[in-house]
């Protein structure tokens, strides 16, 4: 598949790699598995002099073995000798950039962690030491977000302010999922759009998966997801059970209640028997998978709060995948499949409230967005995004069908919120499955 989207990542690492001719930069890219990271810098770094090197969990001198022998293969650089510790390598790595530039890559970086813990103040002590005269482009690429945040954010960790750069990498956009529909499928209708949205959320390794096996439509999408042997199935819990150790089972249960629609910390302590406060901070702040959500225009202090799960693959899978593994453990996928299409619609209709909200961030000046609801819950409102700037407002009503929209219901739902609204020229849609 042809390399797709990622052009202002793009535009930073160049000028990054610009800079480390004259001046060592140090990048660190975080972003959750299969997102398109390592696609990213080896596309950065085309046609450039540059070191790949990947850390696996493995003894530590078997690995110096392995990096010397690729950095001799990638660079023409000897490392005579048995080296038994990364530092050093990484001491030759940094004085040979002091006459030769060229881009250091490492892969999975907190997996260091678990080779030796000591590498990180190795690295620490080894970059102060030689930074000023070296002119190498090091980037620090992990997957495992609590992991790298504490690495690098933590005030007590030894590579704190260490960093040039800083790369969060997000799913590509509602523009380029659609680009890559195109090249696949052309005659693809917004069923299919939507499908492939809920499913992937713009995660580049699933859309490989999909595009790869000619899962262009919603129907071949939910024939490939729920097939025996298909990833979809397992990749939920081989991603988090990574992040969240021991304590999976609460953070799963949690998730599980936040994709059913139970989205406020009540309807959670209630069912979960505990107070969840403590896991929903984490799973906010530290492992970045859960989104708090407040009404437009509420006060700091409001306690209208929704939580929802930022990731549409991990919506999609603790939604219909786990709380059905006993299907799977009996070897009923076509029956998974039959309930993923009954219950499909109705879940689909508040993705598509999320498509719209990231289309219209990527493609309108607004300075904030969100939805708005009261405390009945009777005067409530998919969309509003708010221009600051230009005084303008767009109040937005969504619906799979167009039929169902009513424009005169969303006027009055707006005049409740005259005081908020009163500083903005308004514009009332209705935006519906033909305008994907």
């Amino acid at each position: 598949m042809k390399f797709y989207g990622r052009k202002k990542e793009l535009e930073i690492l160049q000028i990054n790699e610009g800079q480390s001719k004259k001046t060592a930069c140090f990048t660190v890219m975080v972003g959750r598995r299969r997102i398109g990271k390592t696609s990213l810098l080896l596309e950065s770094v085309k046609n450039q002099r540059y070191l790949y090197l990947f850390v696996s969990r493995k003894n530590e001198q078997l690995l110096c073995a392995q990096f010397q022998k690729e950095a001799q293969e990638a660079l023409g650089i000897q490392i005579f000798g048995t080296i038994t510790t990364f530092k050093d390598i990484f001491e030759q790595l940094l004085i040979y950039s002091t006459n030769q530039h060229y881009t250091l890559i490492i892969d999975e970086f907190q997996e260091f962690d678990y080779v030796n813990s000591a590498i990180f103040s190795d690295i620490q002590h080894l970059w102060d030491k030689h930074k000023d005269k070296a002119k190498i482009n090091f980037i620090a690429c992990g997957s495992i977000y609590s992991m790298m945040l504490r690495i690098f954010e933590d005030r007590k960790e030894p590579l704190f302010g260490r960093l040039t750069s800083k790369i969060i990498l997000q799913p590509f956009s509602v523009s380029t999922i659609k680009e890559v529909l195109i090249d696949y499928n052309p005659k693809y209708t917004s069923e299919d759009l939507l499908c492939m949205y809920a499913i992937t959320g713009g995660v580049a390794k699933y859309i490989t998966l999909l595009m790869e096996a000619g899962a262009t439509t919603k129907v071949r999408i939910f024939d490939l997801v729920t097939r025996r042997d298909s990833p979809f199935l397992s990749e939920g819990k081989d991603l988090l059970v990574s992040e969240f150790g021991r304590e999976y089972g609460t953070y799963f249960s949690i998730l599980q209640l936040i994709a059913s629609g139970k989205t406020t910390q009540t309807e959670m302590d209630s069912i979960v028997g505990k107070n969840t406060g403590a896991y929903l901070v984490n799973l906010e702040k530290e492992y970045s998978m859960i989104s708090k959500n407040k009404p437009m225009f509420a006060k700091p202090e409001s306690r209208k709060t929704r939580w929802s799960i930022s990731d549409n693959y991990l919506r999609f899978w603790f939604r219909f995948i786990y709380p059905n593994q006993s299907m799977l453990e009996l070897g009923k996928h076509e029956l998974l499949r039959e309930y993923i299409i009954q219950n499909y619609e109705q879940y689909s209709g508040l993705i598509l409230e999320k498509y719209f909200k990231e289309k219209l961030t990527e493609s309108t000046r607004i300075t904030a967005i969100g939805s708005y609801w009261d405390n009945k819950g009777q005067n409530e409102i998919d969309l509003i995004a708010v221009n600051d700037l230009d005084k303008t407002a767009i109040v937005a009503e969504i619906k799979r069908n167009p039929k169902k929209i009513n424009l005169n219901s969303l006027t009055i739902k707006v005049q409740a919120l005259q005081k908020e609204l009163a500083k903005y020229k308004i514009q009332l849609l209705g935006l519906s499955m033909e305008d994907m």
